[in-house]
């Protein structure tokens, strides 16, 4: 049994005419005739009583006719969905997110992207760079919003594609109370004489390889007192006088008054980048995704010049 021969038995059911079915399906009435009488061979019953004045279903045609219906149904929304998928408007989006980019991009680009793909299902995951350049190459993320540029993969491990999306200053995070906390900007060499809060470089490399670029003129590396993984804990360590941190200027949105924000010298800065699988796009959502997050990303870093 074929979706066609369901199509022609339909239109001869409905018409109860097979002159009229056949106009209906812009073909001649032989064929068409041919087609339905195949099907009840295959099917082992009449389905239409036929004489020279009228045609009608038998019991076995009326049962058909109404599964036919449900059947072809059935047929055409799960074409209509798939032309949906193959369009991005349906289906799911797996993203994830470094924290510091609540701060900044997400909440733009979730608002955006929400309203343009309503249909699809947006899951959020909040990642280290890390761990999301791991989900990205295993297959299971199919987006990510990392910090900084990637550092060299695996040659065996499936290629990223990259892009910039935003970019803003590194600061250092200092308590109040310590005499670094009244200078109009820090150089690297007095940024490495104090014990410093950091990150693992397993969890964050591009972040961290930036920030040691960025203090690399000092000519030695800084005293790390103690490694955390989020930055609101780096911020906890702050205030608590345990040392200074080098975080993206968007941390002022989360400082207490008891953490002072200065500026580095010479101004580095540290970027926000789409991540993705390389070869192809195999989810037209994610394209979508991107465009949402150059589009937040625009509007943020205008209204901050403003």
């Amino acid at each position: 049994m074929e979706i066609r021969q369901l199509r022609y038995f339909l239109a001869v059911a409905e018409e109860l005419h097979f002159g009229r079915a056949a106009q209906r399906l812009h073909m001649s009435q032989p064929p068409l005739s041919v087609q339905v009488g195949r099907l009840e061979e295959e099917i082992g019953t009449p389905l239409f009583e036929r004489s020279t004045r009228r045609v009608s279903l038998t019991p076995a045609g009326i049962h058909l006719r109404m599964r036919a219906k449900e059947i072809l149904a059935d047929v055409d929304a799960a074409a209509r969905e798939m032309r949906e998928y193959a369009d991005g408007l349906v289906g799911r989006l797996s993203a994830g997110f470094v924290s510091s980019a609540n701060y900044t991009v997400l909440p733009g680009v979730v608002q955006l992207f929400r309203a343009r793909r309503e249909n699809v299902e947006l899951a959020l995951a909040p990642l280290t760079s890390g761990e999301q350049l791991e989900r990205l190459r295993a297959g299971t993320l199919d987006v990510g919003i990392v910090r900084d540029e990637l550092p060299p993969g695996d040659a065996h491990a499936p290629a990223l594609v990259t892009e910039v999306v935003y970019e803003e200053r590194l600061v250092v995070c200092v308590p109040v109370a310590h005499p670094l906390a009244t200078r109009a900007e820090l150089a690297p060499a007095d940024i490495v004489e104090a014990p410093m809060i950091a990150y693992p470089r397993s969890l964050m490399p591009g972040f961290v390889d930036r920030v040691s670029a960025a203090l690399a003129e000092a000519g030695r590396a800084p005293m790390v007192a103690e490694e955390v993984v989020h930055q609101e804990t780096a911020l906890s360590f702050v205030a608590a006088g345990v040392g200074l941190s080098v975080l993206p200027e968007s941390v002022r949105q989360l400082v207490p008054p008891s953490i002072a924000v200065v500026p580095i010298a010479g101004s580095p800065t540290t970027r926000l980048l789409a991540a993705h699988p390389a070869g192809g796009d195999d989810h037209p959502a994610r394209s979508t995704f991107v465009d949402c997050l150059r589009e937040a990303a625009g509007a943020l870093a205008a209204a901050r010049a403003v």
